[in-house]
């Protein structure tokens, strides 16, 4: 990592911002998280939209390997614009929200559109309330005093997501066992 992610002062993002680098495009999730208010839910209702457009044309073994890779290009993507904006996990970047709730989607289809809404409903508690794991994953990748922003904070803004969507599949099961 260069000498100038420790000294990037923080910046706002912008629709300039993220014209300016391909990984922004990815970390912003396409513009979703230029919204003023709430990004991280607006990521994913893009996020929820964008599956239900790809989901009919992609199987199983397709569906595995668009997250594989949206994971891998997702950590480069969320730790690139963190650093380009000089924040460490900036609610800006919604990549990570993107996709988390594509993992949950992909895992409860085929399901309904209340299963859908039950399922974005718990995600987004998850991922805002942050409680007990998630609250662990997203403290666990926190910037230390006087370190730069780098590949630990970039898988730290995907991981924690990740946990919270591991916690609603696991609420979904639970449930399903219960009711079913």
């Amino acid at each position: 990592m260069s000498a100038s992610a420790t000294l990037t002062p923080p910046r706002r993002a912008s629709v300039r911002f993220m014209l300016g680098h391909p990984a922004h495009w990815l970390g912003l999730g396409f513009g979703s998280g230029l919204s003023p208010v709430a990004p991280g839910t607006v990521g994913t209702l893009w996020a929820w939209v964008a599956f239900a457009v790809a989901y009919p044309w992609l199987d199983d073994r397709q569906w595995a390997a668009v997250l594989a890779i949206a994971f891998v290009v997702g950590v480069w993507a969320c730790t690139r614009t963190a650093q380009h904006l000089g924040t460490a996990d900036p609610g800006a970047i919604v990549w990570d929200e993107v996709l988390a709730f594509w993992l949950v989607l992909w895992l409860v289809m085929p399901t309904g559109l209340l299963g859908q809404a039950a399922a974005f409903a718990l995600f987004r508690f998850f991922d805002a309330a942050k409680p007990g794991p998630v609250g662990w994953a997203d403290r666990r990748f926190k910037l230390r005093p006087g370190q730069a922003i780098g590949w630990r904070q970039g898988f730290g803004i995907v991981f924690d997501d990740l946990i919270a969507a591991l916690c609603t599949l696991l609420v979904i099961a639970v449930w399903q066992r219960v009711v079913g």
